[in-house]
């Protein structure tokens, strides 16, 4: 039998999988929850970069114990949030990245990466969005308990040049306890986040996401449909 025939094994499977590129400014425990989304074969991609903006965060270490090539690409290094969206941008094309993943990236990205990954770059943010958007974590989840909300969560959508603002993928909700804290709280949305993350990145990669508006609809697993714009 010819060696091309029948099932690929899993170094060509590998090869051939598509190839995501993460963007972190801390711990990288979503990063984390990646890698393990795809040991298990929940997330049928390859981490090929892992870009930080900042040199001494965890998550490249995370990154770099997993053999991943890790740029370090800080804005205040730039002389314009332009120049330094466009270095991420010639990095990730250098390493082939098909879907941009950002995982607790904190600046905002330039108009140039959104235009050259046109819902190709998705973000989770800890909150159920449109509510507490445009903030960073701890605030959304303090902005949660100050409003005195019964629900939160994690929403994890399409990045537009609006912040915040982009088709919502996926969201989880998780219950606003009388005696939660911001650390309590921030601690059951990551827990979600770290579920509801790598399933949202398959179903993109699937092709199973339709954009219409602002809103995506997801095909059954048996219907595949092809990706949004």
């Amino acid at each position: 039998m010819s060696p091309f025939v029948g099932m690929p094994n899993e170094a060509s499977q590998t090869a051939l999988a598509p190839v995501i590129g993460v963007l972190v400014s801390g711990r990288g425990s979503n990063l984390d929850a990646l890698f393990r989304a795809v040991d298990r074969g929940e997330l049928r991609a390859r981490i090929g970069l892992v870009i930080s903006s900042r040199a001494d965060v965890p998550a490249l270490g995370i990154a770099q114990a997993r053999g991943v090539p890790v740029r370090v690409i800080a804005p205040k290094s730039y002389s314009s949030r332009a120049g330094a969206g466009a270095a991420i941008v010639e990095a990730l094309r250098a390493a082939g990245v098909e879907l941009v993943v950002l995982a607790g990236y904190k600046p905002i990205l330039d108009a140039c990466v959104v235009q050259a990954y046109p819902y190709r770059i998705v973000n989770v943010h800890p909150s159920l969005l449109p509510a507490f958007a445009g903030g960073m974590a701890p605030r959304p989840q303090a902005d949660a308990l100050a409003a005195g909300v019964k629900l939160s969560g994690c929403t994890v959508h399409f990045v537009t040049e609006q912040v915040d603002e982009g088709p919502i993928i996926a969201q989880a909700a998780v219950p606003v306890l009388d005696d939660d804290t911001v650390e309590t709280l921030s601690d059951r949305i990551l827990a979600e986040e770290h579920r509801l993350l790598p399933l949202a990145v398959a179903l993109v990669l699937s092709g199973r996401t339709r954009i219409e508006g602002r809103r995506v609809f997801i095909a059954p697993e048996c219907e595949p449909a092809a990706t949004g714009r």
